[in-house]
Parts: structure tokens; sequence; C-alpha cells
């Protein structure tokens, strides 16, 4: 069965994802409550997806300065490489990877004509 949402994160993968996701900075002055971990991780996992612009993002996955703003704090805390390095881990031990070959790929365009005035 297809998925309809196909940002939602499934609960198997939330387990892996949650240990990796730096403890919140402190607000003591108090102010509104955060916006769940899960729900930031779900609306990050959508823009990415989707490709939209942060502020283009509807507003039941939350709202989009806060979403934003939690992905640079990840970010900066190094959540997304961790995130990547575990995952490299876990297809390392499923596939294995092959880390003595490599291969790089690119593309090879003429460069455009210079504008001559």
């Amino acid at each position: 069965m297809a998925r309809t949402h196909p940002w939602e994160v499934s609960e198997e993968w939330w387990e892996k994802v949650k240990p990796l996701i730096p403890a919140p900075t402190s607000h003591a002055k108090g102010g509104r409550p955060r916006l769940s971990d899960r729900q930031a991780f779900e609306a990050i996992i959508f823009v990415l997806r989707t490709g939209i612009q942060w502020n283009a993002l509807p507003r039941e996955l939350g709202a989009s300065s806060t979403v934003h703003d939690r992905f640079q704090e990840w970010e900066q805390a190094g959540f997304f490489k961790a995130l990547w390095q575990a995952g490299l881990l876990a297809y390392d031990e499923l596939t294995g990877i092959e880390w003595e070959w490599q291969a790089v790929d690119g593309v090879m365009t003429k460069a455009p004509l210079p504008l001559v005035c």
C-alpha cells in the first residue's frame, strides 16, 4: 500500500533518529511550548522531499520560521552529519560498502559565450 504522506516518519525510523537529536537549548524565561522534535523532523523531511521554500511550508506541519530555526539549530549541533553517518553504517551492515572503489559523477558542458559590448 502506497503511503499518502511520504514525509511522515515511521515509528521504526523515528526510534533510530531520536537518540541522535541534540538536547534542546534552555529557554528559562518561558514562552510558547516547544514544537515536538518528531513534528519538526517530519516538517524538515517534507521541505527536503518537496524542494519547497521554507516559507511555503503548510501550516499544519508547523510554523515555517520555527521549523527553519530547528533545522539551523540541529545543523549547527551536527545532527545531520550524525544522521548521515548512522545511515552509512546501517547500509554498510546490510549491504556492504566497497570503500576501496569509488567513482565521481559530473557533467561537462560548454561555457557560455562571453558578452562582447
